[in-house]
């Protein structure tokens, strides 16, 4: 790997640093020639990021050389929002009232530099906001006001550091440097590195353990050196190529930020965050078929003003449904007016806006996993033995939470049912997605577009067995031979 450090001025520092090439934003911006692509990490320090400046545009043409640059465009965006910021900060909390506990003023700053600051003290915190941000040189700001709390992060550059902060920048750069960048060593050599994230807490992941060993024996036969990670590895991300979610799904989790950061970096990554903020909130959805007038069932957005309005909407019974549920949870059925009104309060402390949809009952759905826009698998999951729905949590023998499976070759499921199923999952995007869909007589109805599909051994693999996980591998494996393609180099004066 080759590491560059692109600065405004490389005579105004002496960043003489092993394996470290440090050359001017000029040079950078104008020879790319003999700059390698893939294999390159540039480390942008030059004076400014906003919009249009010098350094904005290292980290562009970097991204579009399809380099690893610190920090990336969508970091720099990302501080433009300090709301971004703070909610990507959540699991920072303890850590942060741990830290700074002993101080007794109201406000701290703490300057951060290739992951540490000067204080050894603080560096846990440091290296915790490093890898969510993954800038060089970071600055953020707390104040106290009954606790201590992020005001702002910020990236920050070569010209903002204190002279008394200079020596130890480059002594962090090159113990920075000097670290090995893997995890564990490689037996053999492979094209790409694929990342695996999941979560060994979760009670009910999107694939069992027997189906990760089926994903990584699929990567490994495909030339990916695979790792599975947590949710603790989020620093881990730039050793990768792509990164495979395999752990259910939310914006307000750190499924959302993995998928951001890794995008950030330039990886391949199911799921992309834009598929996430998209299927994970059913008021989203049920606007997006509406529009593009794919039948759904009937559909009522709920708030505090408007609740006497939807019984006379749909009539009982309906489902009341919390925006980002799955796997059946915040999903209820209410019968009548007492059951709505206890229901939706519950509902109501959780999301402003809750969905009322009329109720289907069934005795199966169908799920249609569509993969890079084309089916790859079709089931019907049926409906837990005495309950409405395919899950039922109420009930103590697990046996009993969950109906039968049944699978069958996507040319076996009716023609009309893969047909909407796949003009509804190409709404979201090109990745990995599963929609389910109920039948009522000659009628079809989506119900929802799942980012995150189950795939179990013995399951949704049934029908293709082995295939099933060497398809979505080889869909990474496209989608990275795209970005090898070679880039067309072009002249780019500056001023």
């Amino acid at each position: 790997m080759r590491n560059i450090i692109v600065v405004n001025n490389p005579k105004t520092w002496d960043l003489r640093i092993e394996n470290v090439e440090v050359i001017s934003a000029a040079d950078y911006l104008n020879k790319s020639e003999n700059i390698d692509t893939r294999q390159t990490r540039i480390f942008n320090l030059c004076r400014s990021y906003r919009y249009q400046a010098t350094g904005y545009y290292v980290s562009l043409l970097a991204e579009a050389r399809g380099q690893r640059v610190f920090p990336s465009v969508m970091t720099i965006q990302d501080f433009a929002s300090q709301n971004i910021v703070k909610a990507m900060s959540l699991d920072l909390e303890d850590l942060i009232q741990k830290t700074l506990a002993p101080l007794k003023s109201n406000e701290f700053i703490l300057s951060i530099y290739f992951g540490k600051n000067v204080s050894a003290r603080y560096d846990e915190l440091s290296r915790r906001i490093y890898n969510l941000f993954q800038s060089p040189l970071l600055r953020a700001k707390f104040i106290f006001t009954k606790k201590w709390q992020i005001q702002n992060i910020n990236v920050v550059s070569m010209s903002d550091v204190p002279e008394a902060h200079k020596p130890y920048l480059v002594e962090f750069a090159a113990e920075y440097f000097r670290r090995k960048r893997f995890s564990r060593a490689k037996l053999k050599q492979y094209r790409y590195d694929l990342a695996i994230l999941v979560d060994p807490q979760e009670e009910n992941p999107p694939s069992d353990k027997h189906a990760l060993d089926k994903f990584v024996d699929a990567a490994e036969k495909m030339g990916f050196w695979t790792e599975i990670i947590g949710k603790d590895d989020i620093n881990k991300l730039v050793e990768f190529d792509a990164l495979f979610i395999r752990t259910t799904t939310s914006t307000n989790h750190f499924t959302y930020r993995f998928a951001r950061r890794a995008v950030a970096e330039g990886l391949v990554v199911i799921d992309d965050p834009q598929s996430i903020l998209r299927c994970t909130n059913k008021v989203y959805l049920a606007e997006l078929l509406s529009k593009a007038h794919i039948p759904t069932p009937k559909s009522f957005f709920i708030h505090r003003d408007n609740k006497e309005l939807v019984s006379s909407q749909l009539g009982f019974p309906y489902v009341l449904k919390q925006p980002d549920s799955s796997f059946s949870k915040g999903v209820v059925k209410v019968e009548n007016t007492e059951e709505f009104n206890r229901e939706l309060d519950i509902l109501l402390k959780i999301s402003d806006l809750i969905v009322a949809q009329e109720y289907m009952p069934s005795e199966f759905d169908w799920r249609i996993g569509i993969l890079d826009r084309k089916p790859l698998f079709a089931c019907k999951y049926f409906m837990a033995q005495g309950h409405w729905q395919i899950y039922n949590w109420r009930e103590k023998r697990k046996t009993r939470q969950y109906g039968k499976v049944e699978i069958m070759s996507v040319e076996e499921a009716p023609a009309d049912i893969v047909k909407i199923a796949l003009k509804s999952a190409n709404l979201i995007g090109n990745g990995f997605y599963g929609v389910d869909l109920k039948q009522q007589g000659d009628k079809t109805f989506v119900i929802e577009i799942n980012d995150n599909p189950s795939v179990d051994s013995g399951v949704e693999d049934k029908v293709l067995k082995d295939e099933l996980y060497l398809r979505v591998i080889d869909f990474f494996a496209q989608q990275l031979k795209d970005q090898d393609k070679p880039y067309e180099t072009k002249e780019i004066k500056t001023v």
